[in-house]
């Protein structure tokens, strides 16, 4: 069963067809997916707060009903050092369409993974894995499971991976943390299947993964 705070964040985004990436996360923080520090600012004097809190370097992102895609619009920015470059981020963001604010995040370092769900018109939501960023559309290296999901299924769905020695560790380089991935991905199964019928799609690219943990950078989910 869904929370309320989860049931009323869909209700008011049920009219634009998605759900933007700051309320995407707080859908993914109920859940229990783990995410960096984060937060939505809705005026350039917030923008400016909430990045002192995080600390700087930090990663700002359009927020915009209008725009799906934000990388295609100019509408991310990474490793911005002090307030004076976040000004400069704020006043260019604003100028696109139907501007709302941005999303404000800690730089994250890891290894970029996908995780993703797909709301099947025959078995139900299913969960997607593999590796993350731009590696999605150019490797498509995906390995797929029905859900809800228990441990053993996230490590075999790495097991199935062209990358997998990427993941758990290849020429010196340590493993991601598998225990703490497993728990993200069972998690994020568990809304999807308490999420069925009301999603076509939930994407987290890149769910940053390292040998501390992982944390989910950015969200959408499309209604």
């Amino acid at each position: 069963m869904l929370p309320v705070e989860i049931k009323s964040i869909l209700e008011k985004r049920a009219k634009d067809g998605w759900v933007p990436e700051h309320e995407a996360k707080e859908i993914l923080k109920i859940a229990g997916v783990p995410l960096p520090k984060s937060a939505f600012a809705a005026t350039r004097q917030q923008a400016l707060e909430k990045a002192e809190e995080i600390g700087f370097p930090v990663a700002a992102k359009v927020v915009s009903v209008k725009i799906v895609h934000k990388s295609d619009v100019g509408g991310v920015e990474i490793n911005i050092k002090d307030e004076k470059s976040l000004e400069k981020v704020w006043e260019r963001f604003e100028k696109l369409e139907a501007f709302e604010g941005m999303v404000i995040d800690a730089m994250t370092p890891g290894m970029e993974l996908f995780l993703g769900a797909r709301d099947d018109e025959q078995f139900g939501p299913v969960v997607l894995l593999g590796l993350g960023g731009t590696a999605v559309e150019i490797y498509q290296d995906i390995a797929i499971r029905m859900a809800p999901l228990e441990k053993e299924d996230v490590l075999s769905m790495v097991r199935e991976l062209k990358g997998a020695r990427l993941i758990t560790g290849y020429r010196g380089k340590p493993s991601v943390n598998l225990d703490a991935l497993a728990k993200a991905v069972i998690a994020f199964s568990r809304l999807a299947m308490d999420m069925a019928g009301a999603f076509s799609s939930i994407d987290i690219n890149p769910l940053m993964a390292t040998p501390d943990g992982c944390a989910a950078v950015d969200a959408r989910i499309i209604l």
